[in-house]
């Protein structure tokens, strides 16, 4: 996989969403290695772009992320 910024796997995340999950984990990868190029602790996605924006939605994903090595947090 191409060496992508950070802003282009958080792009590819949401795309992902969009499409039912579809090679999720694939670019969870892909933006963890993003954040260690960039050195970033933390992801921060947009509840507005996600699928399931409310509270339950974005602690079930905070959680998955985390077990793929993945630190999320919701911009305001």
């Amino acid at each position: 996989m191409s060496d992508l910024t950070l802003a282009q796997a958080i792009d590819n995340i949401y795309a992902s969403i969009k499409n039912n999950n579809e090679d999720l984990d694939a670019h969870i990868a892909a933006l963890k290695a993003a954040m260690a190029r960039e050195g970033a602790k933390e992801a921060v996605f947009e509840p507005g772009k996600l699928a399931q924006s409310n509270r339950q939605g974005r602690k079930i994903m905070q959680s998955y992320f985390k077990k793929k090595g993945v630190t999320v947090a919701f911009s305001a």
